[in-house]
């Protein structure tokens, strides 16, 4: 497949892009900033770009198969989450080229809750707050849109690096626990179940989740 990542310098986007490689896809891996990159990918073509700007994703969505985002603005350019996912629908927009958004938690259901989601849960770290609101317009907005083939992922509560285990759980819209109460996964099988959605496709226009 011809695969393009926005924000491939990133946690998530870094692990995408290799994951993608790994399995003998072509890889377009697009930056704001190539310097964040250092040792680039061995393999992945590198692209400055900017995922706020529809003509920047079209071209480079061009003859592509599948787009990923797993961009992350600074603290206090949070709203620039639903800018970009804005843009990237737009570019999109007549192409074909499935979307495939690497988002937030703050939307998932809690268990046992009786409906709360993770933000409004009580105790919910105010410093998380701005990116959880934003992450909940960017979810909006792809729900919003009908002429682009999205998907949305939406993590479990803790994302870290780890190892590839290559094992996950499939989720909807309610946060995925294991039986200590734990909702996490490792940003490497993240970034397994985004390829895995990207080569057989089970979401369309939709959320889900992952968690081990």
């Amino acid at each position: 497949m011809r695969i393009t990542v926005f924000g491939a310098a990133g946690g998530v986007g870094r692990r995408a892009v290799a994951e993608a490689l790994s399995r003998g896809h072509e890889v377009t891996a697009v930056v704001r900033d190539p310097g964040r990159f250092g040792e680039p990918p061995a393999g992945a073509r590198i692209r400055t770009a900017d995922a706020r700007n529809p003509e920047d994703v079209a071209r480079l969505a061009a003859g592509q198969d599948v787009v990923i985002t797993a961009t992350r603005p600074a603290p206090g350019s949070e709203h620039e989450l639903v800018t970009a996912v804005k843009a990237l629908l737009a570019g999109l927009a007549g192409t074909g080229v499935r979307l495939l958004v690497v988002g937030g938690a703050a939307t998932l259901t809690v268990p046992g809750t009786g409906g709360l989601t993770v933000v409004e849960e009580p105790g919910f770290p105010a410093d998380w707050r701005d990116i959880a609101l934003a992450c909940a317009d960017q979810l909006a907005a792809c729900r919003a849109e009908t002429g682009v083939d999205w998907a949305y992922l939406s993590p479990p509560a803790l994302l870290e690096p780890g190892e590839r285990t290559g094992a996950y759980r499939l989720g909807t819209d309610e946060l995925l626990t294991d039986a200590e109460g734990r909702s996490w996964i490792s940003m490497e099988d993240l970034a397994v179940a985004l390829l895995d959605e990207a080569e057989r496709p089970r979401h369309h226009r939709t959320r889900f989740t992952v968690a081990h």
